[in-house]
């Protein structure tokens, strides 16, 4: 059997607190910034989608060159964590410009280049973060714990930066103006970087990175070889590709949930939906990790995108006025959020163990800066599908303006109806990913016993 390996609650926990940060940016940039920039910066809707689709693919493209490298960096504090230390205050200066643009100039270039900024940063720190987690444990159940606690941190810090515009609003005394909708941005700013930076260095004093031996050590590849780990790793192929179709069908509604609320449900609660629909998501994060362990992690996963997406389905048929059955359909699709972003995260972990076996090392980061691919390539095309059909359809940009049916329409389907035809589709491929408790096991004895002649040679 494999051996277990437990952490101490205070890494477990430490372990978390960048992806708490981490998220409250990433809600903020998605849920918030587009209509800011839309409604009172003044970009257009089309030119917005195109820019955050852009950046974001040219993101994706130096994911696994960073996480390559990562793998190959040798220094005293570990192979991750100097990129970590290196890359905070970076990304809490762009997030400080991304937050409070000018009021003139060339504003849709200004928007382009910091955001080109922002996720350099955000990947400097991200990939080799989560390397680092993917490799502190090789206990198959210790890991439902950590990324439990990981992904509940993400949800977490959604559900706080949901909430925080509200109350910055309320504190404050804000409106709706434009002015006062750059003071609300500006004090967000304050608040994410001091945030960000407690976090960072909190996790950088209390998690230390797992030794390796020279044999599990690597120098970076070669760019032509970045695919080597998708050709040599099934389970790695079936999860990523059932996670990115899920990641696209998700990506929709948080980009388009404040539209959605104001224009086919034409209501004004568009916080509280949000917040009900997180903290429903927090609140039953634990049952998912305990169902994990009692029906394998692939039977957990495919019963939370079942949960949410039959839910999700009502999304369709509401019109205005319709509060209720959708705070109904985000109670609902909330108790399986839990189980679709922590379980992925831990199965995650597995398939790199897969790959050490083929290959004798450890390669964390460039398996996850290529999983970061496909997560980044579902958020940039979930806003740059979006945004460009909107305005295709003729929304228009105004604050509180009506919009005509045929923008209505179409914010119905790319907000409900996408999502739930790309989680039946994810379900369909998650089916044949074939590692449980018992084949882990069998694989970590491979492992230690290839570490083992290793030793004695």
């Amino acid at each position: 059997m494999a051996t277990s390996t437990k952490l101490s609650l205070t890494v477990v926990l430490a372990n978390g607190l960048p992806a708490l940060a981490l998220s409250m940016l990433g809600i903020i940039f998605y849920a918030y910034l587009p209509k800011f920039y839309s409604d009172v910066v003044g970009i257009p809707v089309i030119a917005m989608g195109l820019i955050i689709i852009g950046t974001r693919l040219w993101d994706a493209v130096i994911d696994p060159l960073i996480g390559n490298l990562s793998d190959g960096t040798k220094s005293r504090f570990g192979r991750r964590r100097p990129w970590i230390a290196l890359s905070g205050v970076p990304l809490v200066v762009a997030t400080w410009l991304l937050l409070t643009p000018p009021e003139s100039g060339p504003l849709s270039l200004y928007f382009l280049f910091v955001t080109l900024a922002f996720f350099l940063f955000w990947t400097t720190i991200t990939i080799p973060y989560e390397a680092l987690g993917a490799e502190l444990t090789p206990d198959y159940d210790e890991r439902h714990r950590l990324f439990g606690v990981r992904e509940g941190a993400v949800i977490l810090g959604t559900l706080v930066a949901g909430a925080l515009p509200v109350i910055v609003t309320q504190v404050y005394d804000l409106g709706q103006g434009a002015e006062d909708q750059r003071e609300l941005f500006s004090r967000l700013a304050v608040i994410l970087s001091i945030i960000l930076l407690t976090t960072l260095v909190l996790f950088l004093f209390l998690v230390k990175e797992r030794k390796l031996g020279p044999a599990r050590e690597r120098v970076p590849l070669s760019p032509m070889k970045f695919l080597e780990p998708v050709k040599r790793n099934e389970p790695y192929r079936i999860l990523l590709v059932a996670y990115t179709i899920a990641a696209f069908g998700s990506m929709l509604p948080a980009t388009l949930m404040f539209f959605y609320v104001e224009h086919v449900l034409q209501s004004e609660r568009k916080e509280i939906f949000l917040l009900l629909y997180l903290g429903t998501g927090v609140l039953f994060l634990p049952m998912w990790v305990w169902l994990a362990a009692k029906v394998e992690k692939k039977g957990a996963w495919l019963s939370a995108m079942a949960l949410n997406t039959g839910a999700f389905v009502g999304a369709l048929f509401l019109g205005a006025g319709d509060e209720v059955p959708f705070m109904v359909i985000c109670l609902l699709s909330g108790i399986g959020l839990g189980g679709t972003v922590a379980i992925p995260a831990s199965m995650q972990a597995d398939v790199i163990d897969y790959d050490e076996w083929k290959t004798g090392s450890r390669n964390e980061g460039q398996l996850i800066g290529l999983w970061s691919i496909a997560k980044k390539l579902a958020q940039a095309l979930g806003a740059g599908i979006a945004f460009p059909v909107l305005g295709l359809a003729g929304y228009v940009q105004e604050p509180g303006a009506a919009q005509p049916a045929a923008a209505v329409w179409s914010l119905t389907i790319l907000y409900a109806g996408v999502p739930c035809i790309c989680n039946a589709v994810a379900i369909w491929l998650a089916w044949k990913y074939p590692i449980d408790r018992k084949a882990h096991g069998e694989l970590r004895e491979k492992i230690n016993a290839g570490q083992k002649s290793e030793a004695h040679a």
